[in-house]
C-alpha cells in the first residue's frame, strides 16, 4: 500500500484547507457506511478519503452535497435510563 502525502491530494484540490475539508466530509460518509471508491485495505477512513481524492475519485463538489441524517434505533434498555 502506497503512502498518501498531501501533495498527492494538492494535485487533485490545490487549496489544503478545503481538502482537509473534502476529507473530512468523506471520512465521515465511510465510516456512516458509504462504499469506498478504492480498495479499503485496512485503513482507517480518513486514510481511505486522502486516497480517494489522490486518485481524483472524490472532488470539492462533495461539499455541496446535503448531509443524510444517520437513523438512531433505540433499545428498549434505553427507555430504562
Amino acid at each position: 500500500m502506497a503512502r498518501i502525502t498531501v501533495e498527492d491530494c494538492n494535485k487533485r484540490i490545490p487549496n489544503i484547507f478545503q481538502t482537509v475539508l473534502v476529507a473530512a466530509k468523506r471520512a465521515r460518509q465511510l465510516s456512516n457506511g458509504a462504499d469506498a471508491l478504492v480498495e479499503w485495505e485496512g485503513d482507517k477512513p480518513t486514510v481511505v478519503a486522502l486516497r480517494e481524492i489522490a486518485e481524483g475519485h472524490i472532488s470539492e463538489s462533495i461539499l455541496l452535497e446535503k448531509d443524510h441524517p444517520i437513523e438512531i434505533i433505540e433499545s428498549d434498555d434505553s427507555r430504562n435510563l
